[in-house]
């Protein structure tokens, strides 16, 4: 059997469990690189060569910088100002959300445009009195259709404009997607705000996602710290120092009283002398704690704050429940109590009730409210001692709009656009440039680079480039070509053109779209070449097809995301998304030909 019929056997069988959907695709992947080696088809060197490709390089460094415009608040930013100018008519939220996701795909790739917004998304739609299904999916689908608007936003473009350099035809501008991706984007969100009420289901989800843009707001109903503490710092000289904690007089400030007192470390005092460093926690009202810090040369570490004001750029609060066998359980806190690494105790509570200023010995599903910065209530996930309500990370990326290194890591993200748009560097060099640049300057910690990376799309594009290679060197991909050029014959670039999109637009339902265009686009330069039509409009228009994965949920990952938010079946996606495609199918036949003649 030859190395060709052998390349496209193995590219069946892939397809086929790549439909099958029984294992996961970059196993499918990997299984597909040990059959190109095992039957000779590429060598050992050449089947792991897809992992050191410019285009996998780039999209690492992608989600690198995507975690960076994420994390710092950026995304948050821009939807609460949608909140503020849309008002809340559903179909100028519609268009608002909608537009905000194609700009934000277009920079930061579909699936971290989707999962910035899904939250707000959701929280806009209760407040309003909308199912969430009758905005998400316009939202995922508005997101891919933006995806076409730059370069970077998705796979699908790097590997097309990759490929069309490689036939020898130049790659595509950074801008030139936009051509085709604005009257897509236009198209969809019109259709969406026309259609969807009609073609959605009015359906809500079982388990509502939290809105965590007002998890101050919430906390604040909930815990009643109204009446706030100090936190008194003794200084040296203080007539306190050599005193016993049990001495303290308090006379002569009637209200105010000493809930408690630590030592520098954050140990409860109790019968021990005030030493320098020595904290004393009290209530009452301002005028006599301003007279006890000035008679007692203290300095106030920490004053009575509403707990929306204690949800900063820099710092937070967290919601931690004891859970069983924890260490925590029996130890003696109260608020205003220092607790760990720079974090304080702000209130207490037992069964759902505030315990108020008094001292409590923590028992089990006892719940605090824990005030700190945000680098150190992240490692209270990691805590086995106490179970977060939210994690901090979800509610500083929704509650904290435009947090620290939010400046910092939108001019890292214009700075790598201006690179790929001018050419200066290669996309390879201007994506690690960029993601370096967010890791240096510490808007993203080495470890959160690392996570911020889909591993699985880093493999199957590793993976399926040496089958898409393979295909093309082998001749496979001449005999598919010939097989659709036999089919629509020669002089009919229309004809080319629609077989092309149905052909990936199918896969694309059942087959993820990056894997798709790998597979479909050597099958299409040598379609065109066959034709005698030129490279660039069949390639571009194999991007618009393999974009469109808007009949399925499993077809993208932000299909898949809203799936449980908004309580959407499996059948319900292809409804709006046909309506959709042939939209799309319509754009790339008219404007297509006319930007890249045949």
């Amino acid at each position: 059997m030859d190395e060709g019929t052998l390349s496209l056997l193995i590219l069946g069988l892939a397809v086929v469990l790549f439909v099958w959907n029984r294992l996961p695709v970059d196993v499918v992947a990997v299984l597909v690189v040990l059959a190109l080696w095992a039957t000779g088809v590429l060598s050992f060197t050449e089947v792991l060569a897809g992992f050191g490709d410019p285009v996998v390089i780039f999209i690492a460094a992608l989600f690198v910088v995507s975690e960076g415009i994420d994390s710092t608040g950026v995304t948050a930013w821009a939807g609460q100002a949608i909140v503020r100018y849309a008002g809340t008519t559903r179909s100028r939220l519609l268009i608002a959300v909608t537009a905000l996701c194609a700009v934000v795909s277009a920079l930061i790739t579909l699936n971290g445009a989707v999962a910035a917004l899904l939250p707000l998304v959701v929280m806009l739609a209760v407040r309003i009195g909308q199912p969430p299904s009758r905005m998400l999916m316009p939202l995922s689908f508005a997101g891919s259709a933006g995806s076409l608007l730059m370069l970077t936003g998705t796979p699908v473009n790097i590997i097309v404009s990759d490929a069309a350099n490689d036939a020898g035809a130049g790659a595509f501008p950074f801008f030139s997607f936009a051509i085709v991706g604005l009257p897509l984007v236009v198209g969809t969100i019109a259709l969406s705000v026309l259609l969807g009420p009609r073609l959605l289901p009015a359906t809500r989800p079982a388990h509502p996602a939290a809105d965590l843009a007002v998890h101050a707001r919430t906390l604040d109903v909930h815990y009643d710290v109204r009446g706030g503490f100090y936190r008194l710092r003794v200084l040296e000289f203080s007539p306190l120092l050599g005193q016993s904690v049990r001495d303290v007089d308090l006379t002569s400030y009637p209200d105010v009283t000493l809930v408690g007192v630590e030592d520098g470390h954050g140990r409860a005092r109790k019968d021990a002398a005030f030493a320098v460093g020595d904290v004393l926690v009290v209530t009452g009202p301002s005028d006599q704690i301003d007279s006890l810090t000035a008679d007692s040369l203290l300095a106030v570490s920490m004053a009575p704050t509403p707990v929306v004001d204690l949800m900063t750029r820099d710092t937070g609060l967290v919601e931690a429940v004891i859970p069983p066998r924890s260490a925590l359980v029996g130890e003696t806190v109260f608020p205003g109590m220092h607790r760990g690494r720079d974090l304080v105790i702000v209130a207490v509570q037992r069964m759902g009730k505030d315990r108020g200023h008094r001292h409590t010995q923590l028992a089990e599903g006892d719940a605090i409210l824990v005030h700190g910065p945000w680098a150190v209530l992240d490692e209270l996930g990691a805590d086995r001692d106490v179970l977060l309500v939210d994690s901090p990370e979800l509610v500083r990326r929704q509650a904290v709009p435009w947090g620290p290194k939010a400046s910092v890591a939108v001019a890292v993200l214009v700075g790598m656009v201006v690179l790929l748009a001018t050419g200066a560097v290669p996309p390879a060099m201007a994506g690690l440039l960029a993601a370096t640049a967010m890791v240096l300057t510490r808007v993203v910690g080495p470890r959160q680079a690392y996570r911020a990376v889909s591993w699985q799309i880093i493999v199957l594009i590793g993976s399926l480039i040496p089958l898409s290679g393979a295909i093309q060197a082998s001749g496979g991909a001449d005999r598919i070509a010939d097989l659709i050029i036999d089919t629509v014959g020669t002089g009919r670039p229309y004809l080319l053109l629609l077989a092309l999109f149905l052909l990936t637009a199918a896969l694309g339902q059942m087959v993820s779209n990056t894997a798709t265009v790998l597979i479909v686009a050597p099958i299409a330069v040598a379609a065109a070449e066959g034709t005698g039509t030129s490279v660039k409009p069949v390639l571009m228009l194999i991007a618009v097809a393999g974009a469109a994965s808007l009949l399925t949920p499993i077809s993208t990952p932000a299909n898949m995301m809203i799936m449980s938010p908004a309580g959407y079946r499996f059948g319900d996606y292809w409804k709006l998304g046909l309506v959709v495609m042939a939209w799309w199918l319509l754009t790339a036949l008219v404007i297509v030909p006319l930007v890249w003649p045949f």
